[in-house]
This record gives C-alpha cells, sequence and structure tokens, in this order.
C-alpha cells in the first residue's frame, strides 16, 4: 500500500476514534449524572395559605400547561414534528410567563396545576419561572416537583442544553404535605438518561372540622412513548385516586395527561395523521364508576407544533388532552376551557368550579 494510503487510512482510523470516544465520554458522564428520583419524595411546601376549607365551601381549579413560555403562537418544536428547538428569544419568554400569571390573576382561583414550569433551563434562558409564578401569586402556598432534570441534552442542532423543569401545584389553602410520587418510566437506557422522569404531585389538604382530606393530584403523563408507558402510568394513577376515594377523601387529579378520555366526545378534533404527533386515549374503564371525567369539548385544548399556529388553516391539528378526574363526592359546577388562541403556550387553561359535599 502506498504512503498516501496509508496515512489516509491511519486519519480516518484517528479521527473515528476520538469520536467514539466522545461518545462514550458523552454516555458515561450521562450516565452518572442522571436524575434519579426516589419512588416517593417530600416536597418541600412554600408559602402560607390565605384561605380554610369547609364542607359545603365552593373553589376554583386551573390546569394549565404554560410550555415553558417558549411555545407560543409563533413556536414549532422538533419533537412534534417542527424544526424549533429555542423558539423563543429571551425577552419573548419573559412575556410569555408574565401573560400566564396575568391570566391566572384574572382568574382568580384557589387552586393552580401548572405543568412545564422552568426552573433552570438552556431553552427558556434560564428564566425562573417557578419563582416568578410564586413571587406574583400572593396568598398562596406551592409545591414543585421535578420531573424532566438533565444535565445537557446534546440534540438536535442547535442542542436543547440544560434541562431543570416540573410540575407546580399552588393552592389558598394551607396543605399538611405534599409528596411527588414516581411515575413507570418507559424508556430504557441510554434513553431514559436524557428523558423525563414524570411524577404525580400530591397534595393534601385538611378540611375544617372533618378527618377528611382534599386530596389534589398534579399531572404531566407520557408524550412520546409507544403506548406502553401512558398505560402504566394511567393504571398507578387510578389505583393512588381509588385508595384516596376509599379512605374517604375527595380528590382531583388534573392536568396534562396527553391522552383524551374515551368517554368524551373527541369528533370535533380529528387526528390528522401523517408525520404529526397523536396524542393516546384513556380508558375510563380501568377506573371504579364514582369517578367523574372533564373535559372541555367547546374548545381545544392544546394545538400542533408541527409548525406555528395558523388559524386560517381549517385542517390545522388540535387536541383535547387537558382536564380533571374528580371524585362523585364533588358536585362539579362549572367547566371551560378558557380559548387563549395559544397566544402565549401551546396549551389553554381549564377552570373548573367544585364543591365539597357532605
Amino acid at each position: 500500500m502506498k504512503p498516501f494510503w496509508k496515512k489516509l487510512l491511519k486519519t480516518v482510523g484517528i479521527v473515528c476514534g476520538v469520536i467514539v470516544g466522545m461518545l462514550a465520554l458523552a454516555l458515561a458522564v450521562a450516565s452518572i449524572a442522571e436524575y434519579r428520583p426516589k419512588e416517593t419524595e417530600t416536597l418541600e411546601l412554600v408559602g402560607n395559605g390565605s384561605k380554610t376549607l369547609a364542607i359545603g365551601d365552593e373553589f376554583t381549579v386551573v390546569s394549565w400547561n404554560i410550555g415553558y413560555g417558549g411555545l407560543s403562537e409563533t413556536a414549532d418544536f422538533f419533537m412534534d414534528g417542527g424544526e424549533g428547538v429555542r423558539t423563543q428569544d429571551k425577552d419573548s419568554v419573559t412575556a410569555n410567563t408574565q401573560a400566564v400569571i396575568n391570566e391566572l390573576q384574572g382568574i382568580d382561583p384557589d387552586v393552580v396545576f401548572l405543568q412545564e414550569a422552568d426552573v433552570n433551563s438552556t431553552r427558556s434562558w434560564h428564566i425562573n419561572q417557578v419563582q416568578m409564578i410564586r413571587e406574583a401569586l400572593a396568598g398562596f402556598q406551592s409545591s414543585f416537583a421535578n420531573n424532566f432534570k438533565v444535565l445537557w441534552l446534546p440534540y438536535p442542532i442547535p442542542m436543547m442544553g440544560h434541562v431543570d423543569s416540573g410540575i407546580l401545584t399552588l393552592s389558598k389553602y394551607t396543605a399538611s404535605e405534599a409528596t411527588r410520587l414516581q411515575l413507570p418510566c418507559p424508556f430504557s437506557w441510554p434513553v431514559r438518561t436524557m428523558n423525563l422522569k414524570r411524577c404525580l404531585d400530591v397534595t393534601r389538604i385538611p378540611i375544617e372540622g372533618s378527618d377528611k382530606e382534599l386530596v389534589l393530584v398534579n399531572l404531566h403523563l407520557e408524550a412520546y412513548d409507544d403506548g406502553e408507558g401512558k398505560i402504566a402510568q394511567t393504571a398507578m394513577l387510578a389505583e393512588l385516586l381509588q385508595k384516596e376515594y376509599d379512605a374517604g377523601n375527595y380528590v382531583i387529579a388534573g392536568g396534562d395527561f396527553n391522552q383524551s378520555f374515551n368517554s368524551i366526545d373527541t369528533s370535533m378534533y380529528p387526528l390528522q395523521g401523517g408525520d404529526l404527533w397523536e396524542c393516546g386515549e384513556l380508558d375510563t374503564t380501568q377506573f371504579s364508576p364514582v369517578w367523574q371525567f372533564l373535559m372541555d369539548t367547546e374548545a381545544p385544548t392544546c394545538r400542533s407544533l408541527d409548525r406555528p399556529l395558523d388559524l386560517g388553516d381549517a385542517t390545522f391539528q388540535y387536541y383535547m388532552i387537558d382536564g380533571f378526574i374528580v371524585s362523585d363526592n364533588l358536585t362539579v359546577e362549572f367547566l371551560e376551557t378558557q380559548d387563549l388562541g395559544f397566544a402565549n403556550s401551546d396549551h389553554n387553561p381549564v377552570v373548573m368550579t367544585v364543591m365539597i359535599g357532605e
């Protein structure tokens, strides 16, 4: 073999070796730094509630996936068929987060379930949205549960980078405790090391003059699995809710299910197919008859992120995946999706008013 080809092959071999070494190092670092929450963790309760809760009281609950302030009407996202990664500049993320705060202050709820609230993430310019929201909503006590915590996500290009995010529960009622419960993770190594560790934030509110509790369950279930993850997570949720109901408690689970309830008519938001993300379908028969499954059919709760929002396109993909599961000892008096035109998030907030029965 001529010296030139020997030199070329040696150079190629060195380059390939360096690449393999870098990949091995990246996997090693990801494995060492992997977020490994315990099955059950006590959450810090920040602040104090301004109200007490009693039998016969009415209260309002809002659930909203705020899309880390980065998924406004102009955004698309690579995981949903788009191209965007960091889709907004810092000022836009700040403005979107402030718009969420303004809307919540206008609704004036008693309980708030938020999903995709960032603490320190590259995608949201390291803005501490949890702190912003806590400081703006006076009179609320809150708990925060991480479900996405990765040292560095090296994909796609540009890279997603550092992620520190989760679900935030706020309540005007002072809780006795809040707990993070780990949900089943459908991903294996090495994908697992850089993926979400989805969970439930379970907050317990004492009911004055009673030994019963209002149990609030904030959730954000699996989105990008093959379906088995959603089934396993839903089964765990059903078991937890039933256990609390059998103990005599009043129970509300709410959030982004990434599924439509099969008991709800979703024909007004048909799945378009193709390369678009498709939501799952939650089988309500996994639950006993004591549960109410609530989604407002008058407006979509989520929009596709395969491209920026196009209100003029009749084929644009919308979803109904945000809502509540409520025990039958609570009377639901009002349910409405606030149609905000997805101006500041790819989800609309869902508002519910309930009353505690005898």
